[in-house]
């Protein structure tokens, strides 16, 4: 299959070239990567487009300013959509979700999943060098999501995650209004509504090493309080979504 892995940056240039070698290492040559760089002060940008020059599976994305990874995850998965890719895998730059599993990742989209979800909440999954808090905030906004929009999905906001090309154009990705967290929620939820299969496998995730971490309280918080809409919005979305997935000439 020819895929993509969605990687968004800012200021991660400590990390970027040892990460862009591990995943090209770690994969087949369909396999390609896009580095969506939201104007990097500390170069970053600079750095990918030095490798994408000697590296033709290696490609960069500028955006003007620091607009966030919901919106930079859609801006790459158009590019790929364009591109003609089949599969579609998110993935953060910093070493967090380890690029051996990448085959893992490739091997439940070939066995017949829509969307492949790399989990730290089922059996042989979990974390590395977290705090009791963000362990807490971490695993409880997935319960709390599960519960809420009753659907089976154990690492709701997880950001490891392969989607194949049908499931991004169904879940009408320009519709979507979040961010961090709370778009890995709303993605996922969106798949789950549409009827598509989603299968998790365990990953452990180990927090950076170098660099600092994007997330926080309040964007978890944000999140959480958006599981609310997602549900209240459910049958609108769905309805109006099988509709047009019906009369299309494709479906």
């Amino acid at each position: 299959m020819k895929t993509l892995i969605v990687v968004p940056t800012y200021n991660e240039i400590e990390n970027i070239e040892s990460l862009l070698a591990a995943v090209l290492k770690a994969t087949p040559a369909q396999v390609e990567v896009l580095v969506v760089d939201d104007g990097s002060p500390d170069g970053t940008g600079r750095k990918v487009d030095a490798i994408a020059s000697r590296e033709s599976r290696v490609h960069a994305l500028h955006r003007s300013g620091k607009q966030g990874l919901g919106t930079a995850y859609v801006a790459g998965f158009r590019w790929g959509l364009e591109q003609g890719f089949e599969v579609l895998i998110e993935m953060d730059a910093d070493f967090s979700h380890d690029p051996s599993y990448l085959s893992q990742m490739l091997a439940t989209l070939t066995g017949g999943a829509d969307v492949a979800i790399g989990s730290r909440y089922i059996t042989g999954g979990g974390t590395r060098n977290w705090g009791l808090g963000r362990k807490i905030l971490s695993r409880g906004g997935s319960l709390y999501s599960r519960l809420i929009l009753g659907a089976p999905i154990r690492d709701f906001t997880g950001g490891f995650n392969g989607w194949h090309r049908r499931v991004i154009e169904a879940v009408d990705i320009g519709s979507l209004r979040s961010d961090g967290y709370s778009f890995q929620i709303e993605l996922k939820y969106r798949a789950f509504l549409l009827g598509f299969k989603l299968v998790e496998f365990p990953i452990v995730f180990t927090d950076r090493k170098v660099g600092h971490s994007k997330m926080n309280k309040r964007i978890v918080i944000e999140a959480l309080q958006r599981v609310w809409a997602f549900r209240l919005k459910a049958s609108e979305f769905r309805r109006t979504r099988v509709s047009l997935l019906q009369a299309s000439p494709h479906s």
